[in-house]
């Protein structure tokens, strides 16, 4: 299993909802998307990013690597009014960073692999983790949310960061 990077067209799309009470396959996509976002490293994956069509992400934010959780069809409820920019990487455009406006506070809600109901209220760099993974499920991009400026600049740097051996 391998990240699929920019110009992927799979990045660009929808994913769909899941029901983890039925679908016997999302245990072993969480461990196998686990694997592969510690090895990135990073702190969120989302299944599109590896080519996998589900609403289902998987997170750590912990400095030990050792809080992995997964929440499949995770939806945000409810934004703060604070927003923030601030640089945001993303593993599907290894090498640069942008800055990305996203609300300081969010609550999302999903399911847990087990079909229970979840609900995490986050701020920082957790709320800026959701939204991001949330937007990979719904096919939008950094790159996406970015300023037509900044874009055409995090895109050059992309391509040279490309061309590096």
């Amino acid at each position: 299993m391998n990240i699929l990077t920019h110009p992927s067209p799979t990045l660009g799309t929808a994913a769909s909802e899941v029901d983890p009470t039925t679908d016997t396959t999302l245990r072993s996509l969480v461990g196998r998307m686990a694997k592969v976002m510690y090895e990135a490293p990073g702190i969120g994956l989302a299944a599109p990013q590896v080519g996998v069509m589900k609403r289902v992400i998987v997170f750590d934010l912990s400095e030990e690597h050792d809080g992995l959780s997964a929440m499949c069809n995770p939806v945000i409820v409810e934004e703060g009014e604070e927003r923030e920019t601030d640089d945001e990487g993303c593993l599907s455009f290894p090498g640069i960073t942008i800055p990305i406006e996203r609300a300081c506070r969010i609550t999302c809600e999903g399911l847990t692999l087990s079909g229970k109901r979840l609900r995490i209220e986050a701020e920082g760099l957790t709320a800026r983790m959701f939204q991001h993974e949330i937007d990979h499920l719904d096919g939008v991009l950094i790159m996406d949310r970015a300023t037509p400026q900044e874009r055409r600049a995090a895109l050059k740097r992309y391509a040279e960061a490309r061309a590096r051996p």
